[in-house]
């Protein structure tokens, strides 16, 4: 898995600048705009993955500095292959089905600052330095429970696709919110 490592990175600098070169000069007025009050702004696109990536931080942080202990369910051989394939699927920007995200990750209900693209490319410079941090472990190993979900298990490979997978999801979110009728002129 690890040989596969550069080509995520990759894809990680990828969404870094695709969202930089199509959502940085958005106004205000067009980061918050909606189409309806249950569907999310393109600014809430971006503070949602923001929250929710920045939840696997501290594990990275402990696996880093060889500090990461696995507790029982973590060591079952079975389940980690099982969830994350199933979470992978679950977030590919083509699943048709609408996840909801839990209240704990649900973006800011608030205007979105206007500097939320210029966060988000920084914040994946962060992840991109865990997972050059971690690139000397053994990540089809080693096996972490979501952030999202306590019973979820998964190995840290899979939750570093599940990751880009997911950013991409809600990368096409916001650009269909930028497609729709009603989205305000520059």
């Amino acid at each position: 898995m690890n040989e596969e490592l550069p080509k995520l990175i990759d894809d990680a600098k990828q969404i870094a600048e695709g969202a930089q070169n199509t959502f940085g000069s958005l106004t205000n007025e067009q980061l918050n705009w909606k189409p309806n009050a249950e569907s999310w702004s393109v600014g809430q696109c971006f503070e949602h993955l923001i929250v929710i990536n920045s939840s696997y931080f501290p594990l990275l942080e402990k696996l880093a500095r060889g500090e990461y202990k696995p507790s029982l369910k973590e060591r079952l051989p079975i389940l980690p292959k099982f969830f994350g394939k199933l979470v992978i699927n679950a977030v590919k920007p083509e699943t048709e089905r609408k996840l909801k995200a839990s209240p704990k990750f649900q973006p800011s209900s608030s205007a979105i600052d206007g500097d939320i693209i210029e966060k988000f490319v920084k914040h994946q410079q962060e992840i991109i330095e865990h997972i050059k941090n971690t690139a000397h472990l053994d990540l089809s190993k080693i096996v972490i429970t979501s952030p999202v979900a306590s019973f979820v298990i998964y190995s840290l490979w899979d939750g570093y696709k599940i990751i880009v997978t997911h950013e991409q999801r809600h990368i096409a979110q916001a650009r269909r919110v930028m497609e729709m009728s009603g989205f305000p002129n520059g």
